[in-house]
Order: C-alpha cells, then structure tokens, then sequence
C-alpha cells in the first residue's frame, strides 16, 4: 500500500498490551442452496425495471458470476410485507447460523459447552428473541454462555463485530468466544421501488453467513487453551467515521420493508477521504503499510476495489481474494469481509493483512491479522 497524507494529529501511543492474546481458531461459510448466475439476474431486473433498460453495463462490468439467495426466484417476482419478509429472515437466517456454528466449532476442536460467549451480527432482518437466542434453542450451548447481539454496522458488520467479539475475548482470559453474522440482502428487494437505488442494489447483493471461533490465550497461564491450532492473531483495531456522511450507505424504514440507501459519491469519498481514516489508525498503532503483506477488503462492488487499488497504489493481485469473492458470491454484506479471510486461509496465505470493510455512519473497519 501506499499511502501519502498531511500529518494529523492523532494519539502517538500504542495501544495497551493485554493479557488475553486473542487468536482465530476457525472460520465457517455457507450459502443458501438458490443459486442465480449473473447474466440471469440482469435478465431478471430488466423485466422489472424496464426503464432503466439502457444501463446494461451496470450488470456486466461488476465482476459478479453467480450470486445466492434463500428463496426461489419466483418469491423475487411478487410484493411482499413485512411479516412475510421477517418471517423467511428468521428461518433463513437460523439455518444458515446453525450450518455455520456448528462448523466452526468442529475446526476448532471444540463442543458446544466450550462455547463461552456468542456474538451475532446482522442488518437485514429483525428477530426478538434475537438470533442466538433462539439459536441456543437448536443447539446444546450452555444455559450460562455470554450473548451480544449486533444490529446496523452493515457492510461493516463482519469486520466491527469481529472486533467487539476480540474485545471480548480480551476481558476474559482463557475464554472462547463463537462470533456468528448473517446477511440476507435479497430479501430487501422490493419491485415496486421504481428508484436506480433498487436497480443498482439488485446487481450486487446475495445472501451468506460466517462463523469464527475466538480463543482468548491467557498469558500467564498459556497451557489453559484447548481446541485446534490458530489461524491467524488479532493485532490491532480501529473505526473511523467521516462526518457529515451518513447519507451514503443505509435503510430507509418503508411500510413493506427496508428501502435501501446507496449513494453514488462512495467511489468519490473514498478516492478523496480513505486516507483520512486510515493514518490515524496507523499512526497510533505504530504501523505503516510496508508493514503488511496484503489487504483482506470487503468487495463491495467492482468500482469500490478498482477506486481503492487506484487510491492505494495497490495492484489487482493484492486484492485478488475480495475479487475471487465477489466473483462467486456477489456483495453478502457483512459476511463478505470473513468469506475473503477464508480465501486466504485457503490460500494459505502467511505475514501480516489488513481486514477492512465499510459501512453505514459512514464508516470504516480495521483488524490487523498475523496469518
């Protein structure tokens, strides 16, 4: 990466060390079982939105094969309530957080009762009881395990929960914690929302779910930990918030469901402001970019990866693994950030990444891993 900027004035220090090291022991994907190749779903939305029949190449150039969802494409085809949209989201959302759960917990050696903290991440759907909740209705977790729900973060979602699930390991050392997210953003689709929002939307967005297991390494006491070999350390992590921006990514509350919100100035503010967010984060973690091998960034869409490569003087092969994600799965929201972490497990990939992802606020995400 490279990155020139003004100096600013941030807080020099590192952040305190902990006692609790806190490490990835797995990482779980799943998908629903629809899936839609892109070609078919450009095919799809020009049925439904005629009028916007000239813009073909907004569906060709966003370097999406095949996307998934958990309903037929039938049910994309009609109105739907709210009732009708919570009700496919809770089902949806559960049997893809089970698939995952139980997943993740089996690469790391682990049994449901080792579970000690659970943290659930979403943004397209409600559910009270929350997600894990009724989760722990499904599976043997313990009655007293620790559970933190998180709704809104978006696209960031992935990224930010994973980092309050660390802090949470940190605050309890020798613990472990399982850190579930779930998006299903073709249920948000809503076909009688005549606007180029929805159009754009329906071009990048499919469904998905992550799970990781945290282990929390007590220092002082090291041989406390069981489970599976790590995967990766967490180092840092930081957020920052562009002020005066929070109408660039979002949902607007309408009477059949999520409107979305999506602005065309993202490219432009983060052509323009990304290192605005960035040297902070480094400046008080004593990093700078020599000191990373890649990054590991939420896909959002073609033009977000071609826009940051150009404004961090990176090439398209240090992203290849949030293109090889959004080539087979399309933008899962905050999923999609842990689909590309897995990619380079797979890969396995070794040295220092940088995990990023954007969000409502608007706002950005940032994990340091060793892999």
């Amino acid at each position: 990466m490279t990155i020139h900027a003004e100096p600013v004035a941030v807080r020099r220090t590192r952040t305190a060390e902990v006692e609790a090291e806190v490490e990835i022991v797995s990482v779980a994907t799943a998908v629903p079982k629809h899936v839609t190749g892109q070609a078919e779903v450009s095919e799809r939305a020009h049925k439904i939105y005629p009028q916007f029949a000239r813009l073909d190449a907004l569906y060709t150039n966003t370097g999406i094969e095949r996307r998934y969802s958990v309903e037929p494409k039938e049910w994309y085809l009609r109105t739907h309530t709210w009732e009708e949209r919570t009700e496919t989201f809770q089902r949806n959302a559960l049997d893809l957080l089970e698939q995952v759960a139980l997943d993740a917990i089996a690469q790391a050696g682990l049994s449901l009762s080792d579970i000690d903290t659970i943290v659930t991440n979403t943004i397209t759907g409600l559910s009270i009881p929350t997600l894990e909740a009724r989760l722990m209705n499904r599976l043997a977790f313990r009655p007293d395990v620790q559970r933190l729900p998180i709704f809104g973060f978006g696209c960031g979602g992935g990224v930010a929960g994973l980092s309050r699930a660390a802090r949470m390991a940190q605050a309890q050392p020798g613990s472990n914690v399982l850190f579930l997210t779930v998006d299903l953003c073709s249920l948000c689709l809503r076909i009688n929302d005549p606007r180029l929002t929805m159009f754009v939307a329906a071009a990048l967005f499919g469904d998905g779910a992550a799970g990781i297991v945290l282990r929390s390494r007590d220092r002082n006491h090291p041989s406390h930990a069981h489970g599976g070999t790590a995967l990766a350390r967490i180092g840092a992590m930081g957020e920052y918030t562009w002020p005066g921006t929070e109408h660039i990514m979002g949902f607007d509350i309408k009477d059949d469901g999520f409107g979305i919100v999506l602005s065309p100035d993202l490219p432009a503010l983060m052509r323009d402001r990304l290192i605005e967010g960035l040297v902070p984060f480094f400046v008080r973690e004593g990093l700078s970019p020599n000191d990373f091998q890649g990054l590991l960034l939420h896909p959002g869409g073609s033009k977000l990866l071609t826009t940051i490569e150009s404004t961090l003087g990176i090439s398209r092969d240090q992203l290849r693994y949030s293109w090889q994600v959004l080539r087979d799965y399309g933008n899962m929201s905050s999923a999609t950030a842990l689909f590309v972490l897995k990619e380079a497990l797979a890969d396995k990939a070794r040295g220092r990444y940088l995990l990023a992802a954007f969000g409502p606020g608007f706002s950005g995400y940032f994990v340091v891993l060793d892999l």
